[in-house]
């Protein structure tokens, strides 16, 4: 517990640092991206996102040919955005980070690039695109611009999505052409749920997120709201894997009580066999 706080207290310092010298932008610059790889890091070491003060409200995860995509939707006290992960096969990590107007731009322009790759013919290797683009697309966000290429080459098609931030470096992740609608549905959903505000609505008094470890997993358990009311999700995460439930309030109380139902069938199912070891003792 002692190393969670040390570490958020450095995610905070370096937090400080940069508002000091930003009045005014959205949620990433390129320190602030420093920031939110460093609270990945943590995370998969177990500290709880409530530590760095992002709370995590959703989370989906797409596989696409040989790549896995997480697409989180988190909050800070800046309001919401969604972070894209790629993790292609050999592990190697990409990300990028949207405001939620920005997520539902890009939303529109996946359902251009679908239906313009919908009406390419097959790719022909003797005579390649100039640069192997076939489409291409900006958008601009204060401080921050994103390239949209749909790109050919020996592999197939995809569209490569690069980040920059005034003049830091470049991040980007590649998604394959045949995933572009199931990403853009995803990428719906998750809009729908949370809208595509980038300050954080007004909300009810909730309480803080908590978390707990078991082994070698990792639960979490935030509370949040949305235009349907309070719910509760737990998150199970490990190392290479994460899925997560999301509770109504309207069932909190049933749900405790099926729960707690069956950990006093447990007492007795225990008690009954503590007995009957003694009896066999004797």
């Amino acid at each position: 517990m002692t190393r969670h706080r040390s570490e958020a207290g450095e995610i905070a310092a370096l937090g400080e640092a940069i508002m000091s010298d930003r009045d005014s932008g959205d949620e990433m610059g390129a320190s602030a991206q420093q920031i939110q790889e460093y609270q990945d890091s943590l995370s998969e070491k177990g500290t709880p996102l409530q530590d760095t003060g992002v709370q995590e409200l959703a989370t989906k995860t797409l596989h696409i040919q040989s790549k896995r995509f997480y697409l989180d939707v988190k909050q800070n006290r800046r309001g919401r955005f969604l972070k894209i992960a790629e993790v292609g096969a050999g592990g190697n990590k990409s990300r990028l980070t949207l405001s939620m107007s920005t997520a539902a731009e890009f939303r529109d322009h996946l359902t251009d690039f679908s239906e313009h790759y919908a009406q390419l013919g097959p790719a022909n290797p003797d005579n390649p695109p100039e640069d192997g683009r076939l489409k291409s697309e900006t958008m601009v966000k204060e401080n921050r611009r994103y390239y949209l290429d749909l790109k050919e080459n020996a592999r197939g098609r995809f569209l490569r999505v690069s980040q920059t931030v005034n003049r830091g470096p470049r991040t980007q992740i590649a998604l394959p052409a045949q995933g572009l609608v199931e990403f853009r549905d995803a990428l719906t959903e998750l809009l729908d749920e949370f809208g595509t505000d980038d300050m954080s609505a007004e909300q009810p008094e909730l309480p803080e997120g908590r978390h707990m470890r078991v082994e070698n997993k990792n639960f979490y358990f935030d509370i949040g709201s949305n235009n349907r009311g309070v719910y509760m999700r737990i998150s199970e995460v490990k190392s290479t894997f994460r899925t997560s439930i999301t509770i109504p309030e309207k069932s909190w109380v049933r749900f405790r009580d099926i729960f707690g139902d069956y950990v006093e069938k447990m007492k007795e199912t225990q008690q009954r066999k503590e007995q009957q070891d003694r009896s066999s003792g004797d």
